[in-house]
């Protein structure tokens, strides 16, 4: 059996330390499970996106876990697409490679192929959104019958397959059609992803869409419109035995429960662009 551990929404940084209690704990019952493979399913950091110490610090906690660690970007490490002030670029992405490796990998284990997706350079238009859907073609297809798990950073869906545009929660109708046609012809069996604050598994054919439950801060109804799943902290586990992945949402013992609302306005105040307007 292979175990490996997906956290994510760390939001980590020497200078907002605000969510920094709950590293200790995260790292502690990590340890604890005795993992194979670590996976952080993004927003790694506070502000990696502008700040070159968040990156520079987290991927020196990342070294502190004991087993090796991949990880995706988050929209808070390189910006996203379309972003008014921090739009997702060349220089934020190169960033994230000087710290934390490729923004997009696979990872064979036994009988499962895992791929990382970069999710914020969907829909961006730049040259790596291009060069990174070619690469996904070609580690779908070349799979060699393993079976196949995605892990990115924002989740395809909300509700269904089939919803309309909600914005910042999830990936656009258009591209996702497109890539969750890609994923049907391929048979991928999981995907699991972060952004939401929420911890969720709900299944859509044959394949799994899992919710990380964050380990930083939950989201309450004020900042997020209501969505399935459970603003929990937590961390996922899988086991993966020959084809087979049981997947276990898992409580961390220690996380407290930090809200955003409490301290948003600290760790996340508004641009003083918008503010001005």
């Amino acid at each position: 059996m292979t175990r490996v551990i997906q956290i994510t929404d760390t939001h980590l940084s020497p200078g907002k330390t605000h969510f920094v209690p709950n590293w200790a704990p995260l790292k502690a019952w990590v340890a604890s499970q005795a993992p194979d493979l670590i996976i952080h399913t993004g927003d790694v950091t506070v502000d990696g996106a502008d700040q070159e110490e968040d990156m520079r610090h987290c991927a020196a906690l990342m070294a502190e876990l004991p087993a090796p660690v991949l990880a995706v970007p988050g929209n808070h490490d390189v910006g996203e697409a379309g972003h008014p002030f921090q739009p997702v670029n060349a220089q934020r992405i190169a960033r994230w490679r000087r710290h934390f490796g490729l923004n997009w990998w696979l990872r064979d284990l036994g009988e499962w192929r895992l791929i990382g997706l970069d999710s914020m350079l969907f829909d961006s238009g730049m040259a790596e959104e291009a060069e990174q859907e070619a690469w996904l073609e070609n580690a779908l297809a070349g799979a060699g019958g393993r079976r196949l798990a995605v892990f990115t950073h924002r989740p395809f869906m909300v509700d269904h397959p089939e919803e309309p545009d909600t914005g910042y929660w999830s990936v656009k109708p258009d591209l996702r059609r497109r890539m969750l046609a890609a994923f049907d012809r391929h048979d991928v069996a999981i995907i699991a992803t972060g952004h939401l604050h929420r911890a969720h598994d709900a299944s859509f054919g044959r394949r799994r869409h899992i919710w990380g439950g964050a380990a930083a801060f939950l989201v309450g109804p004020a900042s997020q419109p209501p969505m399935p799943g459970e603003a929990a902290l937590g961390a996922v586990i899988y086991d993966l035995s020959g084809r087979e992945a049981v997947v276990t949402r898992a409580k961390v013992p220690g996380l407290t429960d930090f809200w955003i609302e409490d301290v948003g306005h600290e760790v996340y105040p508004p641009h003083p662009a918008a503010a001005a307007s």
